[in-house]
This record gives C-alpha cells, sequence and structure tokens, in this order.
C-alpha cells in the first residue's frame, strides 16, 4: 500500500463523523440552545426576531434590502396571499469591485460610505412619487430590540468596515437614504437571511419550523415554541455558525490560528462555501510537504490562503471522467501545475468529497438537536427550508445532509422534510415588511 494511499484512510477516518458523534453533537447543540434561552453562557447567541410565522394572507408592494456578504441586492416584490408573490424588479451590486477601485467591506471603508452606496443601488428602482416600505435582511450577528431595530455586534465572513459594529443598522440607513433624498423609502424591519429563508418558505408550507443558509456563511433560525421573555412563539436566529462543541481536527486548527477572528465561529469554518475550498487546501499542502503528491514541486502555488473556492470544491467532485481530465485541465489552466498524476487528482478528489460530506453532516446533527428540543419526540411535521450554494449545487451535499437525518431518525425521519427555498433573504424581506406594517386581509 503506497504511502499516499496509507494517508488518505487517515484521513477519512479523522474527518468522518459516525453516527454516535451526530447524537452527542445533537445533543450539545440542544443544550446550548437552553442554555442560550436562559441567559446562561452559550456560543449561540439566540438571537430574537420579534416575528412570528406568518399568517400566509400578507400582501401588498414592498421594497427588499438583501444584504449578507460581498453583494447587495434591492427586490421590489408584490405579495399576494397563500404563498404567491411576484419580483417586479431587481438589482444586484458587488460591494467590493474586481479591479479593487471601490472596497467597501474593508477596515479602509467607513459605514456612512457602505450605506450611501446601498442607498444609491435602491434608488435605481424607485419612483420619487411613490413611498415604499421596506424590509432589510442584514445578515450579521445583530441585537435587536424590536423588529426595526439592530445592532451590529460582529462583523462576520471577513467583513472589516469600519464604525457599523455596534451601531444600528436601521438608523445607518435611514441617514443614508436621506443624504441620497430618499426619503420616500421606509425601513420598516430587520432581519436575518435565516429568518428571511424561514419566513419565505412557511409562507407557502406551514409545517416550516426551521430556515437555514449553507452557502458562503452558515447560520440556521428556528420558530421557539416559548420565547422567555414574552412567553409565546418566536422565530429565533441561532448564529449557529458560532457553536464550538465539536470535533476539531489540526487542519480545524490551521484554518482557526490565520483566521481574521481566531476562536470564534467555529462550525461555520468546518461547513460553510467560504472556508470548505481553504480546508481542502491546507490539507493538500500537508499531503505536499510530505512529499506524498508528485506535483509537490509546484507546493509554492497552494501555498496561497484561500485560493481554493467553493466553486473548485464541486468541479473536484463533479469530474468522474477515467483519467480525471477536467480536474487535469483546471490544475493546468488555473494554477499552473502541470505534471499531476491520476493518483494525485484522485487524492484531491478524495480530500474534497471527505470535507463536503462532513460538512454536511455536522450540519444535518444541528438540524436533530434543533429538532430535539422544539419537539422532542418528534410527533409533529417539520420542514427545513435550506437556502444556499452548497445545498443546491455541491454534488451530494443534499442526499448526504438527508441521508444523516434518516440515520438519526429512523422511520420518524418520515416527518421531516428539507427543502430548497430560493431568494429566501430577498422575499422574506418583503414578508416582514409586510407583518411590520400589518398588511393583511
Amino acid at each position: 500500500m503506497s504511502h499516499l494511499l496509507t494517508q488518505l484512510q487517515a484521513l477519512t477516518i479523522e474527518l468522518s463523523i459516525s453516527s454516535g458523534q451526530i447524537n452527542i453533537i445533537a445533543d450539545c447543540f440542544c443544550q446550548t440552545m437552553i442554555d442560550g434561552l436562559l441567559g446562561k453562557y452559550s456560543p449561540l447567541k439566540m438571537l430574537p426576531s420579534y416575528l412570528n410565522k406568518p399568517s400566509r394572507d400578507e400582501r401588498g408592494t414592498f421594497l427588499a434590502l438583501d444584504f449578507g456578504g460581498t453583494n447587495v441586492r434591492v427586490l421590489l416584490t408584490e405579495l399576494f396571499g397563500n404563498g404567491i408573490f411576484k419580483v417586479h424588479a431587481r438589482v444586484s451590486s458587488p460591494l467590493r469591485a474586481i479591479d479593487d477601485h471601490y472596497n467597501y467591506i474593508s477596515n479602509h471603508s467607513t459605514g456612512d460610505q457602505l450605506f450611501d452606496f446601498i442607498a444609491m443601488q435602491i434608488g435605481m428602482i424607485v419612483k420619487q412619487d411613490q413611498t415604499y416600505p421596506l424590509g432589510h435582511t442584514f445578515s450579521f450577528p445583530t441585537h435587536q430590540t424590536s423588529l426595526n431595530t439592530g445592532t451590529l455586534i460582529d462583523w462576520t465572513k471577513e467583513i472589516e468596515t469600519q464604525n457599523v459594529v455596534g451601531h444600528d443598522v436601521t438608523t445607518l440607513l435611514t441617514a443614508a437614504l436621506t443624504r441620497q433624498q430618499l426619503t420616500n423609502v421606509l425601513p420598516k424591519a430587520i432581519i436575518n437571511d435565516t429568518v428571511g429563508t424561514l419566513l419565505t418558505s412557511a409562507y407557502t408550507d406551514p409545517t416550516t419550523t426551521i430556515g437555514s443558509i449553507c452557502g458562503t456563511g452558515h447560520n440556521t433560525a428556528y420558530i421557539e415554541p416559548c420565547e422567555p421573555l414574552t412567553k409565546q412563539s418566536m422565530i429565533i436566529n441561532l448564529e449557529s455558525g458560532n457553536f464550538d462543541q465539536l470535533p476539531f481536527t489540526i487542519y480545524d486548527k490551521i484554518l482557526d490560528d490565520h483566521s481574521e477572528k481566531p476562536g470564534s465561529q467555529r462550525l461555520e469554518k468546518m461547513v460553510s462555501g467560504h472556508y470548505i475550498g481553504e480546508q481542502v487546501r491546507i490539507i493538500a499542502c500537508s499531503l505536499f510537504d510530505a512529499g506524498l503528491l508528485a506535483a509537490c514541486s509546484n507546493k509554492k502555488i497552494l501555498a496561497k490562503p484561500y485560493l481554493l473556492s467553493g466553486a473548485h470544491i464541486s468541479l473536484l467532485q463533479e469530474d468522474t471522467s477515467e483519467n480525471l481530465d477536467v480536474i487535469n485541465n483546471w490544475l493546468i489552466e488555473d494554477l499552473d501545475i502541470k505534471n499531476s498524476t491520476l493518483s494525485d487528482r484522485q487524492a484531491l478528489k478524495t480530500i474534497a468529497a471527505l470535507v463536503c460530506t462532513r460538512s454536511a453532516r455536522l450540519v444535518a446533527a444541528t438540524y436533530l438537536g434543533i429538532i430535539k428540543h422544539i419537539d422532542p419526540q418528534l410527533k409533529n411535521s417539520h420542514n427545513i427550508a435550506i437556502d444556499g450554494s452548497l445545498y443546491e449545487k455541491m454534488p451530494g451535499y443534499a442526499s448526504a445532509l438527508r441521508e444523516t437525518l434518516a440515520e438519526a431518525l429512523g422511520q420518524k425521519v418520515i416527518n421531516v422534510t428539507t427543502t430548497l427555498t430560493k431568494d429566501g433573504s430577498g422575499i422574506g424581506a418583503a414578508i416582514a415588511t409586510a407583518i411590520a406594517v400589518h398588511v393583511t386581509k
């Protein structure tokens, strides 16, 4: 047996999450939810949304602002009730130019500059003679004291814009709208993208109790049956990416140590699209350093952090050709690695599959923890609404997640469904705004 094959077998053991570990993680996740709700220390922030499940009678025309990463989107959306909606107009703009002639998410930019740019995008689809209620999907940890106020706790996803942390996001947006002479745009609600995904799905499927993002970032929201302060049902934003009671590897430690905020967002760093490419790169570098790959003379090429993206990991898994020619062409054209062997390419494909399967199983474990909390006997039906490129596009990801749920729940898995909920953060903001202004039948 070759040294490379031996190391790949060791990696398989190290990156695999057993059924027993799934149950342990689910139990720990459930307990940290309870701790967070009770005000005890918990890695889960358990942030109230001040929203409940929609009635499905919400209707009207609203602006939806979606800011959750390196792009900002604005949608003009009409709700017709009974789960029916239509997007009449939309605009999407990067917050960082490809050629870097502007970058509103770096530490050289201020909150005013960022929100002025966002306001200008809103101005592209509104008319001056109309009034527009606006819902804002803001996909970062935010402390809310009402539906329309939210103070940024911390940036995530490596965003570093100055003078936003500790400030009310709605105040910043309203001031920017005033500066851009858009006083006819009225912010009415601020939500997290997971809350938006849950709202969007529940607008069409009343069994939806969990909303989750499995894309560039990762987070989950759910419907808490009895929120401690109100003693009523409320959607809670877990900020689950910060969960940290997990089986870490040396590769996770390397990634975390070199991240923008070591020690935070440990689950997100193990499962999200922003980080899985970096995980594969770090593991591949360890094989290069050990001289186990024939192309090791080119190892400096792989030394660049975040060289690999989620799209690259998808490519590695999609190639089913006998000699992995797609991977070979990618290595040659994109990474200038011209001397890879079939064993090298098979190793990269294996590592990508291990990292992605681990991601799906860990995410599934957190869903199991939520279900354990809200319905311990699993007597009711629960739909998990999921948005994001990993769940939608990564080969084998959705099936691995579903298989993990079935593995843990057995025959009761029939009570748990998972559905792709596209554009949840955009439509959800419109639904939240409708709830805020009480536009119902």
